[in-house]
């Protein structure tokens, strides 16, 4: 059921954001996988089976992204995942990737204890897909509050999916618009 044609992994090193250097660069890192979309065309009732066939291709991107920020579980802060449906699928097939993207990095993260932000649309080949980034650990820390641009320019055909999963080592660069601290996180609930 799972075809995968392409994965595309990029990391941004930023250094600065207009203010003065960081004291260590930080890392944002995406990954896209283009699977083809075995409901293309049309509509499929019970589309469940499809999430749990992606479970295993969700470890493995979760697994790639981390290796491509340096394989180090513990330096990795925040997340976030999204879908991008090609024209000819809907909505709800994106969806599918809640369960095998989220978990997959929460997994590997250890303790990860906050939701994971998500995007999905869809779009045509080309089109640009934001993906909502907040800290792993508590989603209300307001320094996490981020995203990724994430563009394949041959994707998704009008019957792929693009699925797309986001991890960074750090907050907004020269974040300074108060509300919680990552050093304040105290409930422990994945919200505070």
């Amino acid at each position: 059921m799972i075809e995968v044609r392409k994965i595309v992994v990029t990391v941004e090193e930023v250094r600065h954001d207009g203010g003065p250097p960081l004291a260590a660069p930080l890392l944002k890192g995406a990954l896209a996988c283009v699977v083809r979309n075995p409901f293309a065309g049309r509509y499929e009732p019970d589309i469940v089976p499809m999430m749990e066939a992606l479970k295993p291709l969700g470890l493995e991107c979760a697994t790639k992204l981390l290796a491509a920020l340096g394989n180090e579980p513990g330096r990795i802060e925040a997340y976030g995942k999204g879908a991008l449906v090609g024209s000819a699928g809907e909505l709800e097939h994106g969806a599918l990737w809640h369960v095998p993207g989220g978990y997959a990095m929460r997994e590997l993260l250890g303790q990860a204890l906050a939701i994971v932000p998500s995007m999905t649309k869809v779009g045509p080949m080309g089109a640009v897909l934001d993906v909502p980034i907040h800290h792993k650990d508590a989603a209300y820390v307001r320094s996490h509050f981020d995203g990724i641009t994430v563009a394949v320019a041959d994707a998704p055909r009008a019957d792929e999916i693009l699925f797309a999963l986001a991890m960074t080592t750090g907050g907004r660069p020269h974040a300074r618009v108060g509300g919680l601290a990552k050093e304040d996180i105290s409930q422990w609930n994945g919200l505070r």
